[in-house]
């Protein structure tokens, strides 16, 4: 085994522990809570490692880095989820390997997503991502639609061609009434996700917690969490 390898094992071992202490405390089965890989920075040779080691959902969140990144990978059993703020410029790029977009925030941009996917006879998961730190019909500091705006957003997700409404996504915000109360900010994402079960009973995704918040997200009821450092070490700073 090389040393990187020896190392990202190591690493999901120990986010693994975390996850499953987390179900346990919260009295939910493992099995709910699907792990996404922040693979962001990282270059494909540890996509690759990580695949090798059974892991089978990764992320990224900028198509210049994403896209021959995937292109590398395309041999490898892996779901694809997009993460970043999404320019429509670089939509069609995007459905060309991206199974999930999880920041669906704007009208035009479900548009755009519409008609490439029906371009590339592909369907893609798409979650509407919640800005808890923004006012209302605003938008985040980190993108995100206002809760205000979420029904809205997922009817024309749930009408358009060649997408499929899949849930919802938030980051825990650095602002607002919900800075610092990670907890908080994902129990009010459950709420929310609760309200658009009823009118949209697939769309049961919810998206939430990142490395250093995962237990939170887990115990709110997140169904997926998205790690990049803890798996994949603290990232070079980008110049």
């Amino acid at each position: 085994m090389t040393d990187r390898k020896t190392e990202l094992a190591a690493n999901l071992a120990k986010v693994e522990e975390r996850i499953t202490a987390a179900c346990a405390a919260a009295g939910r089965a493992r099995e709910e809570v699907t792990l996404i890989v922040v693979t962001k920075t990282y270059p494909a040779s540890d996509v690759r490692i990580l695949s090798e080691l059974g892991v089978r959902h990764v992320a990224e969140n900028r198509d210049q880095d994403a896209a021959p990144k995937a292109a590398a990978c395309a041999d490898l059993p892996l779901v694809w989820h997009f993460v970043g703020q999404l320019q429509t410029n670089k939509v069609r790029s995007v459905v060309g390997y991206a199974d999930v977009v999880q920041s669906v925030d704007r009208s035009r941009l479900v548009t755009a997503l519409s008609k490439e996917a029906v371009r590339a006879e592909r369907e893609v998961g798409c979650l509407v991502q919640v800005a808890l730190d923004a006012g209302a019909g605003g938008r985040g500091e980190r993108g995100g639609v206002a809760p205000e705006g979420i029904e809205e957003l997922a009817d024309l997700v749930a009408g358009a061609p060649g997408l499929r409404l899949d849930g919802l996504m938030t980051v825990a915000p650095l602002t607002g009434e919900y800075a610092g109360r990670e907890q908080a900010a994902f129990e009010r994402l459950m709420d929310l996700s609760t309200d658009l079960r009823r009118t949209h009973p697939a769309a049961t995704m919810v998206s939430a917690g990142m490395s250093a918040d995962l237990e939170q997200a887990v115990a709110a009821g997140a169904t997926h969490v998205r790690v990049g450092t803890a798996v994949l070490g603290v990232r070079p700073r980008l110049g």
